[in-house]
């Protein structure tokens, strides 16, 4: 049994080949939600006719799911098996597949917790089975403010601009967030700014630099209206040397945010991200592809429901001559975390871990 993230929550329970996975139950912000969890997991259990013998949940401590599978674990005496978010999310493609030998893995979202303790998103994996390597990550962008960043873009944005040296910059390009000052004073002291590596992160400092969005009146609104000007102007190519790539796998595209960050247009520099998002993420992959000598690569997380990302990379993927793996009948987001737990899980009861 497998009881999936904290946002977009799914149960799934395995009967010998068959993975049953669980209605949406959604966010695990409330009372509701996390009855309906408990709810869901007795009754797949008792539909399906089985007995848990193996327990798997993210690798955060502090999600009810988490908190549930440890409980649910020891009043049976279960093992338990924590599964990192992002090698879930390569994990569910894997599963949708078949596929248990060695794949890279591109799983890009908002955020999941890493085994280093910080926010990942943007991440290069070599998954196989129970086994994961993390390749390399975007570079890092501070969180001014911590989680307050991810709901307003204008943060990212001010983020990136104090990275390339211009932190004065903050206050007065953004006149209508009266933090604006005190942001830029967070950032020079590095006072509540933790960092992270999320794609959709990379998202929101894009759509605050052009001006596309400041805050965010719902979750990914910001990356869904950079998707929808970017198609509305058209494909364009991506920017030369509008990304940096280092021998330690870190993918920065600190050149993209700095032409960004002085564009005018705001449709065209929409479609200038995506052609550059797409063109740095598939050289990544493809250096990694002949490092490791391996031909499959799984695209998992949030960012996939882009369809101008998908799209774009997976052309540039298959081209190179890359079995490109997506989501078929889940879909990319953490919905279907639960069936990567679920998948890690079998994986290590077969390796005997």
């Amino acid at each position: 049994m497998a009881c999936g993230a904290w946002l977009k929550n799914t149960v799934c329970v395995t009967r010998g080949n068959e993975a049953h996975v669980s209605q949406l139950i959604g966010d695990l912000d409330s009372a509701e939600a996390r009855q309906m969890l408990d709810d869901t997991v007795a009754r797949l259990c008792h539909e399906l006719d089985v007995q848990p013998e193996i327990v798997a949940h993210d690798l955060h401590p502090d999600f009810y799911s988490t908190q549930f599978a440890q409980s649910y674990a020891a009043q049976r005496d279960l093992p338990l098996v924590a599964v990192p978010h992002h090698h879930a999310h390569i994990a569910a493609i894997c599963a949708e597949h078949h596929i248990g030998e060695a794949v890279l893995g591109l799983a890009l979202d908002g955020v999941g917790l890493g085994t280093d303790g910080t926010a990942w998103g943007g991440e290069l994996l070599r998954a196989e089975g129970a086994e994961f390597e993390r390749l390399g990550h975007l570079a890092p962008l501070r969180l001014p403010g911590g989680d307050r960043a991810a709901t307003e873009p204008w943060r990212m944005a001010a983020a990136v601009l104090f990275q390339l040296g211009r932190g004065d910059e903050i206050a007065q390009r953004f006149p209508d967030q009266p933090g604006a000052q005190t942001v830029a004073a967070m950032l020079q002291r590095n006072l509540n700014c933790p960092i992270t590596t999320s794609t959709g992160r990379l998202f929101d400092a894009a759509a605050g630099l052009l001006g596309v969005n400041e805050v965010q009146a719902f979750e990914a609104q910001a990356a869904i209206q950079l998707q929808e000007l970017a198609q509305q102007h058209g494909q364009v190519a991506s920017l030369e040397d509008g990304f940096q790539l280092n021998e330690k796998g870190v993918l920065d595209f600190a050149p993209l945010l700095a032409v960004l960050a002085d564009c005018r247009d705001k449709s065209s520099g929409a479609a200038l991200f995506h052609a550059t998002l797409a063109a740095g993420l598939a050289e990544w992959a493809e250096r990694a592809a002949r490092l490791h000598n391996i031909a499959a690569i799984a695209l998992g997380g949030g960012c996939f429901h882009n369809d101008i990302l998908l799209r774009t990379l997976s052309g540039r993927l298959a081209a190179q001559g890359l079995r490109v793996l997506t989501a078929r009948q889940m879909q990319p987001n953490d919905s279907a975390i639960s069936l990567g737990q679920a998948w890690v899980a079998l994986q290590s009861i077969s390796k005997g871990a």
